[in-house]
């Protein structure tokens, strides 16, 4: 019986459970409502949008346990969220198998860039400061949203950042699960919450056959694959090298395209690796060591399967559970990430300018052409560390030039040869 429990506890430590439900739980409720924005527009029927649902739980469960059992390390993956806000528009006036058609598109090119390696290059020349600076950026609003929820929720977010702050104090590995069961017994108190508005529901798979429309795909395939690997991907492999972890990315990258191809007949589309909740499972509050926080992306697995059966009830949920919660619970949860992720982007002075310009302009939320701050603010910190470091060899140079030209510049000391 010791043993069994022993076991159970290896398997299932509360703390990495709970940062699987966190991750979850906030990847669910920040963006399935742009999901079914984006099915809807292709004229998806109740049943096509449950299937959906199914699909992408079943591809972010499959990933996400299977690729963190077999590195050790707490990968999550994700459904793309600028990606569902591109098809939303992008995919107005389609059909639904038009729209399974740039899926397919899609995912083939994601599974091409993790088989060709030529994605993984690409971070491999990255520094560490402006992968940390990236991160820091698009995960700062989080930690702006905990107050601006406590502004508009007083009573739900203040007594989970009190509960949060007190067993900080005492243990820092139960203090964001202490925050959640503070603030679901707020909610229950105050009546935020309505569970009458939830309706259990066994979603089920449908097929749609594909079909390939050149309008389509150049309208919402192509910009969906460029989105997941530029906003998506890029963030996601930022995340888990920011944390120490040095996975091979190829192979990441290749199994969520291979995934996406799978399950794209059912509705699966942009599955890529997680940056906001995955910095959830990848914190210390997911497990005091770090060779054991894999178990917390396993958990998120978990999850998003359970999420995937019941994709029926999702909406309903949604309804249910105050925003205020859900944003009071990323904010303490990501806390000690954006600490880490600045203190990283910010250490090194020579690349401190370009990191910092990097966080700005990824935290600034701007969009262009279709992709997300953050390849707009990896970009920015790039361009700022070219010309800066240009810069400084100029000056290095013009010093070593007016130095020479000096007259109180000693001279060169002269050979005795033989």
């Amino acid at each position: 019986m010791k043993s069994l429990v022993h076991l159970a506890r290896q398997a299932a430590p509360p703390s990495a459970v709970v940062a699987g439900l966190i991750a979850v739980l906030v990847g669910t409720a920040s963006s399935a409502a742009v999901v079914f924005a984006a099915a809807q527009a292709a004229g998806a029927s109740s049943a096509e949008l449950a299937s959906w649902m199914l699909a992408l739980g079943v591809g972010l469960g499959m990933t996400s346990i299977g690729l963190s059992l077999r590195y050790r390390t707490p990968v999550v993956t994700a459904w793309s969220t600028p990606g569902a806000a591109v098809l939303a528009s992008g995919l107005l006036g389609a059909s639904m198998a038009q729209a399974v058609g740039a899926f397919l598109v899609s995912a083939a090119l994601i599974t091409l860039s993790g088989l060709t390696g030529w994605f993984a290059r690409i971070m491999d020349r990255i520094p560490v400061a402006l992968a940390a600076g990236l991160l820091a950026g698009i995960i700062v609003q989080f930690g702006i949203g905990l107050f601006s929820a406590m502004r508009d929720s007083f009573g739900v977010v203040f007594p989970m950042f009190a509960a949060y702050l007190l067993f900080r104090r005492w243990t820092i590995r139960y203090a964001v699960l202490a925050a959640l069961v503070t603030g679901v017994v707020a909610v229950a108190v105050t009546g935020s919450i309505q569970l009458h508005e939830v309706n259990l529901a066994i979603a089920t798979p449908v097929f749609t056959m594909p079909k390939f429309s050149w309008q389509v795909i150049i309208g919402a395939g192509l910009p969906l694959f460029v989105v997941t690997m530029a906003s998506q991907n890029l963030a996601g492999v930022a995340v888990l090298r920011n944390d120490g972890y040095q996975v091979p990315v190829s192979p990441l990258v290749g199994w969520t395209g291979a995934t996406n191809l799978l399950l794209a007949p059912f509705g699966c589309f942009g599955l890529n690796l997680a940056a906001i909740t995955a910095a959830i499972c990848t914190g210390p509050s997911a497990h005091e060591r770090p060779d054991r926080r894999y178990l917390a992306a396993v958990w998120a697995g978990v999850f998003y399967l359970c999420l995937g059966v019941f994709g029926g009830t999702v909406s309903s949920v949604l309804t249910a559970l105050p925003m205020s919660l859900i944003a009071g619970i990323a904010g303490l949860g990501l806390l000690a990430t954006v600490i880490s992720s600045l203190t990283s982007a910010l250490t090194d002075e020579k690349w401190r300018e370009s990191a910092m310009i990097t966080f700005l302009a990824a935290a600034s939320g701007v969009t262009l052409l279709g992709i997300g701050s953050a390849f707009w603010g990896l970009l920015a910190g790039v361009l700022t560390a070219l010309v800066t470091r240009s810069l400084r060899q100029d000056d290095k140079t013009r010093q070593r030039e007016v130095e020479a030209d000096s007259p109180l510049t000693p001279a060169p000391a002269a050979s005795h040869s033989r």
